[in-house]
């Protein structure tokens, strides 16, 4: 008796709605920080951009625990980052600050708006490049500048300067700067620490707890100007380390040719 060949299984449909929550939250915040811009209400749009930041740390470290990692939820992640961390820090820089070039002549008009444009090409690109090449690189370091990083260090100098009372015209030159040097750091293949190997798994001493409580006191103080100062370390981070890294590599190659040769 030939038997019936068994039904295949139906592929299930349908998202994990606990993480997809916490990147939806993210992308939310991505949008006020828009609205808020146009509005010039910087340091509410600023504060959101910080507060996506958080959310979207939060959406991979639920998915994992919970086990309800998708390729939905990659892609969802990539696109709402991309406007949280691309797109709104672009703008709200725009607003502030690079905005101010209308008037200055043909050429520098058009170099504001198109600073505005790198900086979120970059950021598409990054995002990109990252989906391409995860899990075929070292988890312990990031290629480029992250992206929300970026953003911080964007949206940072807005709020920043907002805090000290200044207005973007003032600070148009630096602001021009660190919005091209952050989107050139994002699709550059400089390395940054990426702190994926802390597992929160295991047990750890009890003074990175108290590192952690100490690190909210201290941002507690002043969030404006130890944000803007912490990612700006971790920025320059980067560079220090290729510049380090490359003057290793000069020194080996310096000592090469007077080591002496070994038997024949």
């Amino acid at each position: 008796m030939i038997s019936e060949p068994a039904p295949e299984k139906r592929r299930r449909r349908g998202v994990y709605l606990l993480p997809n929550l916490f990147t939806t939250a993210a992308l939310f915040c991505g949008f006020y920080a828009i609205i808020a811009a146009l509005q010039g209400r910087f340091e509410p749009a600023a504060v959101a951009v910080f507060v996506a930041m958080v959310l979207d740390g939060l959406d991979g470290r639920v998915a994992r625990l919970t086990h309800t990692e998708s390729e939905f939820g990659a892609e969802y992640d990539s696109m709402a980052d991309l406007i949280s961390f691309g797109l709104a820090p672009a703008l709200i820089m725009y607003e502030w600050a690079l905005s101010t070039m209308i008037g200055m002549g043909p050429f520098l008009s058009k170099l504001g708006w198109l600073t505005a444009f790198f900086y979120t090409v970059m950021a598409a690109l990054r995002l990109a490049r990252f989906n391409v090449q995860h899990g075929s690189t070292d988890k312990r370091y990031f290629i480029g500048l992250p992206s929300p990083s970026a953003a911080a260090i964007v949206s940072g100098t807005v709020w920043f300067g907002t805090d000290l009372g200044l207005t973007g015209s003032q600070l148009l030159w630096p602001a021009l700067i660190i919005t091209v040097g952050a989107g050139a750091l994002m699709f550059s293949k400089i390395l940054y620490f990426s702190f994926k190997q802390v597992d929160l798994h295991k047990r750890v001493p009890f003074a990175s707890v108290l590192l952690v409580v100490l690190t909210l006191v201290v941002i507690s103080i002043d969030p404006p100007k130890v944000l803007f100062c912490g990612f700006l370390v971790y920025v320059l981070s980067g560079p220090a380390l290729f510049l380090f890294r490359l003057r290793q590599r000069a020194r080996r190659r310096a000592r090469a040719p007077n080591e002496p040769a070994g038997p024949k």
